[in-house]
């Protein structure tokens, strides 16, 4: 099983702006649970401390690496990965083996 792990700093500094940019990339990786057949579980999270820590998780978790690699090029997600890239300023990830 590999986790894949994403983090996001969002580009909006106005907190009305950030909050709909976390809420449109959740709904949009949420969203691909059903449609990308490779996922097993996916969860999206919003940071609640502030201050320097990363704004937004996604946690989700494949069979493999291939099955990771499928999930990277299937359309809904390039689709979502559109519009993540338009709203956010800084992109971290890991993928681990659990």
């Amino acid at each position: 099983m590999i986790r894949h792990i994403v983090s996001w700093q969002l580009a909006p500094a106005d907190p009305v702006q950030k909050a709909a940019a976390a809420a449109g990339i959740a709904v949009r990786l949420e969203g691909l649970v059903g449609v990308v057949d490779e996922i097993r579980s996916l969860q999206v999270g919003f940071d609640v401390a502030g201050g320097s820590n990363w704004d937004v998780v996604l946690i989700a978790d494949f069979d493999d690496l291939d099955a990771v690699n499928r999930y990277q090029v299937h359309p809904a997600h390039q689709a979502a990965g559109t519009f993540i890239r338009s709203v956010v300023s800084s992109r971290m990830a890991v993928d681990v083996a659990v």
